[in-house]
């Protein structure tokens, strides 16, 4: 064997050492705390698992249970109604946002940008705290702007009334869903290739089919990614909700996070919760995949 051959095959197993050398911290600390708990939360899935007694092992009863339990079925309508409202609307409104500012000079659409941005870096405290003030149904905002105009003849307990208070939550939450698309999106057309789009408009294309036709197709990569964090997002919606309404009134505010977290933690069922856990993963799994398959055919 030529020696250079053999120099050549030892830097590069030298290499590869030392990039999983460089690679191991992470690797530990995703093996530990991603994997580990993925698996651990599938096997207790199958066992009624709970605190001060061994776990009883009773194969698929969680599961069973878990689709005749109205409270569940009720909090996965909760989750999809939010899914199915706030994913399309964050995607079209950032999209729509994004055309108009992403051609405003530099310090404009920065401007913008950190305007849009701002909610998702605010801590989730914060946010909840200062829209459970605009929503207080004695001196709230919206109740106050309701009142003085004549909207509303009385004030309203927005987040205590079954009829509203899942309105309210998919508000707040797309006010702080819009960001990070906003700022995917203009990155998106910035990156545009501004000649094709010349060219079809001096064929005498209009803006709406030089957008549809062209920009549209070259940011396909961005929407894909935009509705699969959004819809991730969405179904994990969880921190509002323990903030806000805590699933109230009467359950109305449930959505599967929430009630796995109040099943494991405050009921100490953690073979149901995970059970639910597992549930969640697929239904986001197959969305997943089904989105995925669509932006890969257009």
């Amino acid at each position: 064997m030529p020696k250079s051959k053999s120099m050549s095959k030892a830097l590069v197993r030298r290499e590869t050492i030392t990039g999983y050398a460089f690679m191991l911290p992470s690797l530990i600390f995703f093996l530990g705390f991603v994997v580990y708990p993925m698996v651990q939360c599938v096997f207790t899935s199958f066992f009624d698992a709970t605190m001060n007694r061994e776990d009883i092992f009773i194969g698929l009863a969680n599961y069973v249970e878990l689709f005749q339990d109205s409270v569940f079925m009720g909090a996965l309508k909760n989750t999809v109604i939010i899914v199915v409202v706030s994913v399309p609307v964050t995607c079209i409104f950032s999209l729509w946002v994004s055309s108009v500012i992403y051609n405003l000079s530099g310090p404009a659409c920065s401007v913008f940008r950190c305007v849009f941005y701002l909610p998702v870096v605010t801590g989730s405290v914060a946010v909840a705290v200062v829209w459970k003030w605009m929503f207080n149904n004695y001196y709230g905002i919206f109740n106050y702007i309701g009142t003085s105009t004549g909207v509303l003849k009385m004030n309203v307990n927005w987040l205590g009334d079954a009829k509203y208070a899942l309105g309210c939550i998919i508000l707040i939450l797309l006010t702080t869903s819009v960001g990070q698309p906003i700022v995917l999106y203009v990155s998106a057309l910035n990156n545009v290739d501004q000649s094709l789009v010349e060219a079809a408009e001096v064929d005498g294309a209009t803006k709406f089919q030089c957008f549809w036709r062209i920009k549209w197709a070259q940011i396909m990569p961005t929407t894909l990614y935009i509705l699969v964090i959004t819809t991730i997002n969405s179904f994990q919606c969880f921190a509002l909700i323990q903030l806000l309404t805590s699933g109230g009134p009467n359950h109305s505010t449930d959505t599967i996070m929430y009630y796995i977290y109040y099943n494991a933690f405050k009921l100490y069922r953690y073979g149901y919760g995970n059970a639910m856990g597992v549930v969640l993963a697929i239904i986001i799994a197959v969305l997943s995949a089904v989105q995925f398959k669509m932006a890969q055919e257009k």
